[in-house]
């Protein structure tokens, strides 16, 4: 029976109830999401996971569709905020950009970050280059959506309208606002970067397993991010489920950590696992050595200041760090830990090509810790000796 005009206007072709576009509206933002978390962002930006090449097009076209984005542009915007994050530099940090400027003006941002034409050519490098990319997606980028806009409105007239709208807001605010803002301002932190990177979650089901941002920093290049026993990656359940189909290849991982026992001395296995798992390694040391010796001083500190023994102070205003300085120095022990975390961070942070150099830096750290006296550094000293890297094998 033919739709007349008004029941078009109201419903459109479909004629759906408000629960069939309840439906269709979590479908279509879902796979926005997995287009941007699983082919933008762990595919092209961080070289995780490769997919069939229809696929890939498939996620390049949905991306075009309803969003906008431009595959370099995003691959080449993210690599920068990894490459500069937490500076003047970082194309979205809130801890320069201000927690509600990228909460709710991450679109500004992205567009700005979009403008600066040498970073998009400088992180950019390997995305798609081919005639459909230079013919339609990037010179016609905006007309994506507005071919979104008119399907939408065919499908359910002015209802589709609205849902259109929503589409058109969801990435900018789940990944623009919650992950670029929130994931570096509030939430739980398995390893101490040297940013602010949180995880939102540990279940990272409603924005593809973005939720859990710190384990991302820690390892950007693994195509999972839940890396503790309890933590679920929703993309990373996509991801397999594709490749058991053939559609998808991971080709990394975060690495995982093996400790050897009776090593007398830090050696080449050492070193290789120290690198790739640094952030592990001051996250251990927080953990098993300062956490103890702060508990043992029975003294309560505040939460920031707590945290700034972690990292060095790093993101402490000068006021704060002054203090945190000086309640360090009035308590020997403290000090010497301290010390100790900076010394070793400063190793692990060596980015030489003189790896001899970088393991006697590590043999002098590890000599010294033992003659500490510090039980608890002791210890650590003699786990931290037996790191490396377990053998590879199916997540």
């Amino acid at each position: 029976m033919p739709v007349s005009l008004l029941d078009f206007l109201a419903g459109g072709l479909i004629q759906a109830s408000w629960g069939q576009l309840l439906i269709y509206l979590l479908v279509v933002t879902q796979l926005t999401i997995f287009s941007v978390t699983l082919y933008l962002h762990r595919s092209q930006a961080h070289r995780a996971v490769d997919f069939h090449p229809v696929l890939a097009h498939f996620f390049r076209f949905w991306s075009w569709l309803t969003t906008s984005m431009i595959t370099r542009e995003w691959a080449a915007i993210h690599r920068k905020h990894h490459a500069k994050c937490e500076t003047e530099e970082d194309p979205h940090s809130p801890m320069f950009k201000g927690i509600d400027t990228v909460m709710w003006r991450g679109v500004e941002l992205y567009r700005a970050a979009r403008g600066e034409r040498e970073d998009i050519e400088k992180y950019g490098k390997g995305c798609p280059d081919d005639w459909i990319e230079r013919h339609l997606y990037t010179p016609h980028a905006t007309f994506g959506p507005t071919l979104m806009l008119m399907i939408s409105f065919a499908l359910f007239g002015f209802a589709g309208v609205a849902v259109w709208a929503i589409q058109m807001l969801w990435i900018p605010f789940w990944a623009a606002g919650v992950v670029n803002g929130l994931g570096h301002w509030w939430g739980y932190r398995n390893f101490e970067t040297t940013d602010t990177a949180t995880n939102l979650t540990p279940w990272g089901f409603w924005i593809g397993g973005e939720e859990l941002h710190n384990n991302h920093h820690a390892f950007p290049s693994s195509a999972k991010f839940a890396l503790r026993k309890w933590e679920f990656d929703i993309g990373w359940f996509a991801i397999k489920g594709l490749e058991k189909v053939g559609l998808a290849k991971v080709l990394r991982v975060a690495p995982t950590l093996d400790v050897r026992p009776n090593i007398a001395m830090p050696d080449g296995e050492t070193l290789k696992a120290l690198l790739a798992i640094r952030f592990q390694a001051m996250t251990d040391y927080y953990r098993s050595v300062t956490l103890p010796a702060l508990r043992e001083a029975k003294f309560k500190l505040p939460r920031q200041l707590r945290h700034g023994l972690a990292d060095g102070g790093r993101w402490l205003d000068d006021d704060k760090r002054a203090k945190l300085q000086a309640w360090v120095a009035e308590r020997p022990k403290m000090a010497t830990l301290a010390d100790f975390r900076a010394r070793l961070a400063q190793v692990l942070d060596d980015r030489s090509h003189d790896a001899q150099a970088t393991l006697a830096r590590l043999q002098a750290w590890c000599n010294e810790a033992e003659a500490s006296g510090i039980q608890a550094l002791q210890a650590f000293s003699a786990r931290l000796k037996g790191y490396a890297l377990a053998p590879a094998r199916a997540a």
